[in-house]
């Protein structure tokens, strides 16, 4: 296991088709999917509260809420994390949903053996979506490695 590498594919096609089956979209316009191998054990909801928090911090809210347009609760709430609305799950996956006028997204959060997974997909509501998200796709894919490896710092952490 290399320790603290995280994979990446990028493009619908790319990210495993086993995955793709957990998003709720009507048809996916972008996804990708990183993954960090780690020893670390933890539920997905409890990743996914490492990665985002319970509510939006203030970058999340200017990215997500500001940019992006999502309608997030600004409340903790245990069928939410970080404002996403928890839209399914299982053993080893949680699904966070959120929509604006002119995007849905999935954020997919998986463990499987000895690794970590955060699925992105969006679906373009109008072309308003395609305009905006491939400009910012590029910060988010720069930025999704280092979420995921200070959830497992935060995971590891003494509480």
């Amino acid at each position: 296991m290399t320790v603290g590498f995280v994979h990446s594919a990028v493009g619908a096609h790319n990210v495993p088709e086993s995955v793709r089956a957990l998003s709720s979209l009507p048809g996916i316009d972008y996804a990708d999917q990183f993954t960090l191998p780690t020893e670390v054990a933890a539920t997905p909801e409890q990743w996914a509260r490492a990665m985002f928090g319970d509510v939006p911090n203030a970058g999340e809210v200017l990215i997500w809420c500001v940019l992006l347009g999502f309608r997030l609760s600004r409340t903790r709430s245990p069928a939410t994390v970080a404002g996403w609305r928890i839209g399914g799950g299982g053993e080893d996956w949680i699904r966070l949903e959120a929509a604006s006028w002119f995007l849905t997204g999935n954020l997919l959060v998986r463990t499987a053996g000895e690794q970590v997974s955060l699925a992105t997909f969006l679906h373009y509501r109008r072309r308003a979506g395609a305009r905006v998200w491939p400009p910012l796709s590029a910060v988010h894919r720069l930025l999704v490695p280092g979420v995921l490896r200070d959830a497992e710092a935060r995971i590891r952490a003494p509480r």
